[in-house]
């Protein structure tokens, strides 16, 4: 849908154009965009592998174990429906460690594996389970202590302050992540609410009891 949206504004955008006669203009634009786009990407190489070197020492020293010990209680919370120390449970954890420091690069492998993991846990594959959707809105919502990215962003563009944004970023996506697992616990309350409950089995009689006493005459 996405595509068709983008496709969409493409289109009108160079009819209008053909229209006022500036195709010219849309024909730099595209080059220029291009451009921009190449310079910002090799631009924020050196801070995105700089903060994936300081991900990787982090993770020798043992502190995203720490922080993935910290977020535990929260995951089990969210993902209630994930059995006990199973493999998606890790990748959750490890995901969530990353989204925490703003590094959305870093999440991605582990977000991919924790859905793989959650998929096997699914009865119905072609459709998402509650889990996979929880996933997917802590994701999209995921609170971010340090937003590296934007910051490199900002360095890029020769911002006076780069690292003003941290507050209300912290701000921003912390009610953004707790209007997310709201949504989240009101739609799982309903599925499960909807589900039909199995009737329960029926109780067979009991035996007879061939061991009691005979009455003689």
């Amino acid at each position: 849908m996405v595509n068709f949206i983008w496709l969409f504004f493409i289109l009108v955008g160079f009819i209008v154009a053909v229209l006022q006669g500036r195709v010219d203009d849309v024909t730099k634009a595209l080059f220029t965009g291009a451009e921009t786009g190449v310079t910002v990407c090799f631009g924020l190489i050196s801070i995105l592998v700089f903060w994936l070197g300081i991900m990787r020492i982090a993770e020798d020293a043992g502190l995203l174990q720490k922080i993935a010990k910290l977020l535990g209680p929260i995951v089990r919370f969210l993902f209630p429906d994930v059995p006990k120390n199973h493999p998606a449970l890790g990748y959750i954890m490890s995901n969530m460690s990353a989204n925490l420091l703003g590094l959305g690069n870093a999440a991605t492998p582990m977000g991919i594996k924790a859905m793989q993991e959650l998929q096997k846990l699914n009865p119905d594959k072609d459709a998402a389970s509650p889990a996979m959707c929880t996933l997917l809105a802590m994701n999209t919502s995921s609170i971010t202590l340090i937003p590296t990215t934007l910051i490199a962003i900002r360095l890029k563009f020769e911002s006076s302050n780069p690292a003003e944004i941290v507050g209300t970023t912290l701000i921003a996506t912390m009610i953004a992540t707790c209007a997310a697992m709201l949504i989240d616990r009101w739609y799982r309350h309903r599925y499960y609410k909807s589900r039909p409950i199995p009737p329960l089995p029926k109780t067979p009689p009991p035996p007879p009891n061939r061991s009691a006493p005979t009455s003689t005459t």
